[in-house]
């Protein structure tokens, strides 16, 4: 089973981590899509602390995916269509349209992860003092 999981990772902390792991434990395969960071502004209201070169290269770190790719900067389903994924594993926070996801992608399954400790490891707050 394929597995695609979507992030800013904006500084990789321990919550990323449980997620990753969450991910892979879903499949044989896990691919990552790291938010553009045109995206993340759009998203999020503001650019992120580091650059999608850096988080993307953050993830790979980990070791846990089996791939990570930068997702499109205008089409965000366009990762979907080209690796077509079995699962799509989303975090407890990530704002989604799942019935957009499954209405397009009716064959895929789409998975909410656990959080891993959301008061302490939140990107959002740990990045409070950048």
């Amino acid at each position: 089973m394929k597995v695609m999981g979507f992030g800013t990772f904006d500084g990789v902390h321990p919550g990323h981590i449980s997620f990753l792991k969450q991910l892979k434990e879903l499949g044989d395969e896990l691919i990552v899509v790291i938010a553009r960071d045109k995206n993340v502004e759009k998203i999020k209201g503001r650019v992120p602390a580091n650059h999608e070169v850096l988080r993307k290269n953050d993830v790979i770190k980990t070791g846990i995916p089996d791939a990570v790719i930068l997702g499109d900067g205008a089409d965000f389903y366009l990762c979907i269509r080209e690796h077509k994924p079995d699962i799509i594993g989303l975090g407890y926070d990530q704002q989604a349209d799942i019935d957009s996801i499954k209405k397009i992608f009716p064959e895929i399954k789409v998975v909410r992860m656990k959080a891993y400790k959301p008061h302490k490891h939140k990107s959002s707050l740990l990045n409070k003092n950048v």
